[in-house]
């Protein structure tokens, strides 16, 4: 009888033991957790790496838009916001690139290469950056103070009706 009871407790033993090894078994490494996101997801590096492009891409297609625009808005440094406007179709300027430091700088040097008016206004520029969207029409509340400035360039220019 002592010996039916230790060889259940061995029994038993084994099968806390078994069942312990077991689960630890099924669990995954850290390399094969990392390995399983990798081929789920996609490597982390390569997406980094293709979503910069992407920016780089959409950054670039955005100042090739500069020469088209009808004036830039900006801060002295840090922002810089091209306007398109069409006076025969009316309606509301379209924003064809924003900028903020070097990217304003360039947007900037291009307008002025194209000799598009630059007009410093730091409150609107800030404002404006924050609230705009590339290939967007300008929302509602900026329609007023850039109707000024759009007012004050066309006066300014010979042979241009207000």
């Amino acid at each position: 009888s002592a010996v039916c009871i230790g060889t259940i407790a061995l029994v038993g033993a084994d099968l806390v033991w078994a069942r312990f090894r077991w689960r630890a078994d099924l669990r995954m490494s850290h390399q094969e957790v990392k390995d399983e996101f990798k081929q789920a997801e996609g490597d982390p590096m390569v997406k980094a790496r293709m979503r910069a492009l992407a920016q780089q891409r959409a950054r670039q297609r955005m100042l090739t838009n500069v020469p088209k625009a009808s004036l830039v808005i900006a801060n002295p440094t840090h922002y810089a916001i091209a306007l398109q406007y069409d006076r025969a179709k009316g309606g509301a300027p379209l924003v064809v690139a924003k900028g903020m430091d070097l990217i304003a700088l360039k947007i900037r040097e291009i307008a002025e290469r194209n000799n598009i008016p630059v007009i410093e206004d730091r409150a609107l520029a800030r404002a404006m950056y924050d609230a705009v969207q590339v290939d967007q029409w300008i929302p509602n509340e900026f329609y007023r103070p850039v109707a000024k400035i759009l007012y004050f360039i066309y006066s300014r220019k010979p042979n241009a009706p207000p």
